[in-house]
């Protein structure tokens, strides 16, 4: 897809606010400024996606929230799953996920696979995983798409945050080219400035997780982790 103006991006931003010791004066504000530039979606943590749902209620945003991050892979598939449930009844739309890299460096398929699945069921929301693909070989990046789609998810995220990847047109376009019909591209990782982000857009990526939202739809360069 082609973007000819900032504005064009906006349905592209997931609005991203997560860090310690938010308020909620600024959830709310966030949540505002999400529905003023219509967004596509407003990301927060788990904790304020209640609130948020409140703010946006009517309009067009949707409610993303994320687990077992920002440190990938600790949490067990139970805890995922039921944590899940309860965003999800919360008000969530979708939810980012941390996945069992190492797991799958172990060969752990099938544990990898169900630990993902879990997620999808107990949610019952479209899922997108955080791959971490700087993290893997070129043979493990193939099983973690393959086996997360096998799975269920509708997202497939290159990573979690800039610490471990600086989001990129390589890496979007390595999962457009696998991901199956009805799967989409999210890119994440340092979406700091316009043309950065135009870029991803035409790589293939669906959505761009990033907290410099504000900056990219008025063609500006940020600073921002996710």
């Amino acid at each position: 897809m082609q973007i000819n103006s900032p504005q064009e991006l906006a349905p592209f931003v997931q609005h991203t606010l997560i860090k310690p010791g938010v308020t909620h004066d600024q959830i709310v504000a966030h949540a505002e400024e999400a529905v003023a530039h219509n967004f596509g979606a407003v990301m927060v943590p788990a904790s304020w996606v209640r609130e948020v749902a409140a703010v946006v209620k009517g309009t067009d945003v949707q409610v993303a929230s994320a687990l077992d991050f920002p440190t990938v892979g600790v949490m067990t598939s139970y805890g995922k799953a039921r944590e899940a449930e309860s965003i999800a009844k919360a008000g969530a739309d979708q939810i980012d996920i941390g996945v069992q890299i190492g797991w799958l460096k172990s060969g752990r398929d099938d544990d990898f696979r169900s630990d993902i699945a879990g997620v999808v069921e107990a949610s019952g929301l479209p899922i997108k995983v955080m791959l971490e693909l700087p993290l893997l070989t070129d043979g493990e990046k193939e099983r973690a798409v393959e086996l997360s789609m096998d799975a269920g998810v509708k997202w497939l995220k290159n990573a979690s945050s800039g610490a471990i990847e600086t989001a990129n047109p390589q890496s979007v376009r390595f999962l457009v080219e696998r991901a199956r019909e009805g799967v989409l591209v999210k890119a994440s990782g340092a979406i700091t400035a316009y043309d950065q982000a135009v870029a991803l857009v035409e790589a293939g990526a669906s959505a761009l997780g990033t907290s410099a939202g504000l900056e990219l739809v008025q063609g500006d360069s940020a600073s921002a982790s996710y």
